[in-house]
């Protein structure tokens, strides 16, 4: 698997920007078959960091549905895979830098 194809994009919430000041840790979706060393390469590459650290989750796809007048509409979500990485410490990603 090619590096640039493993993150796919970093989370950006409230959650987590309190995980980053206070654990040093950033979020960030990947692919599904990518494991803990892609990952790692991944982010060291692309940012320029030292990680430390890489926790990995897959998240369930959920079922929705939602009424409209047509009656109800029931769909489900995708999984999706979730990386905590922890940064070695003295180093930080700047994810608003290029927006």
């Amino acid at each position: 698997m090619k590096l640039s194809d493993v993150l796919i994009r970093p989370v950006v919430s409230e959650k987590v920007n309190k995980a980053t000041d206070k654990f040093n840790r950033y979020y960030f979706i990947v692919d599904k078959k990518s494991n803990k060393l892609e990952i790692k390469k991944a982010v060291e590459e692309f940012y320029g960091v030292a990680v430390a650290e890489v926790n990995t989750a897959v998240m369930p796809g959920k079922a929705k549905q939602r009424f409209t007048k047509a009656g109800f509409i029931a769909g489900k979500k995708p999984s999706y895979k979730k990386a905590i990485v922890t940064l070695a410490s003295g180093e930080s990603i700047d994810l608003y830098a290029n927006i």
